[in-house]
């Protein structure tokens, strides 16, 4: 159930909800082009477990204010400001970061949909990656600038890289550190689709409604199916697969009912080419 009066956002984190029940995450840290610092990375991790169970929110967009998604990390707070100070104080400002942007998005109940208004650098890679789906508009910016300052790619850039786009385009942005705007990502497939600034929010509400006219259980079960099976055996993704199945049936039992009917029984609908009509809850 929601909570208002102990939610977590509200400094460099802003939530907003919408009668769709998206829930809009926005970095906001616009002076600094929306870049990560320890206490962005802090409030993020606290609000995505707030929303986990908000019954407002089914589906999270993250976003960035004004014109930029993220400049990926704030180089003064990640790397001045920690300088000289003992290991473990690096050690835990970087996972307070892959805390949220890896861990927790990944895995995440709830379906999360990158959407990348503009400016995307360095490690807003690893949160853009993990979100299930993302859409770009077609003038963002994107770019691995790390070897322009004299480092490579911080926390899980590259890995992430390696999740989305082929081998040839990732090793000539990453040793290049040359930019390149969102067509070039869709084409790459760092992102689902690039669309007109104009038409990115609209584009975005459908496709969320798209999710949150399935059941919500077989939806979790069908991602984290894929992201995990992918890296088994073909005998152990057999049997987790099988065990996500059965859990979205036990947890869901209408959704199996209502589509085989509607579609053998009723024919009121082609799985191909749509789904079945839930009933209100």
């Amino acid at each position: 159930m929601s909570d208002n009066i102990n939610e977590p956002w509200g400094n460099t984190v802003l939530v907003e909800f919408d009668e769709h029940r998206i829930a809009w995450v926005r970095f906001n840290r616009p002076d600094k082009r929306n870049a990560m610092n320890p206490t962005l990375n802090r409030e993020m991790l606290a609000t995505l477990d707030h929303l986990e169970d908000d019954d407002r929110c089914a589906v999270v967009v993250l976003t960035g204010s004004d014109d930029a998604f993220s400049a990926g990390m704030d180089l003064k707070e990640y790397f001045r400001e920690t300088d000289g100070k003992p290991r473990s104080v690096q050690h835990r400002v970087r996972g307070e970061g892959t805390n949220w942007q890896y861990r927790k998005l990944l895995n995440y109940a709830k379906p999360t949909i990158a959407m990348v208004n503009g400016w995307c650098f360095g490690g807003a890679f690893v949160p853009l990656v993990s979100c299930d789906l993302a859409i770009a508009s077609e003038d963002a910016t994107f770019g691995l600038s790390e070897v322009n300052w004299g480092v490579t790619p911080g926390n899980l850039v590259t890995r992430a890289l390696a999740e989305t786009i082929p081998t040839r385009d990732a090793m000539f942005y990453i040793m290049t550190g040359q930019h390149f705007d969102g067509k070039r990502a869709s084409e790459m497939r760092l992102v689902n689709e690039a669309v007109p600034a104009d038409q990115l929010r609209a584009r975005t509400i459908e496709l969320a409604l798209q999710l949150t006219s399935l059941s919500q259980w077989v939806v979790r079960g069908a991602k984290m199916g894929f992201r995990h099976s992918r890296l088994m055996s073909w005998e152990a993704a057999e049997d987790y697969l099988y065990a996500k199945h059965d859990q979205a049936i036990l947890f869901d039992t209408d959704a199996r009912e209502q589509g085989m009917t509607q579609f053998l029984d009723d024919k009121t609908y082609r799985p191909g080419l749509g789904t079945y009509a839930t009933t209100a809850e």
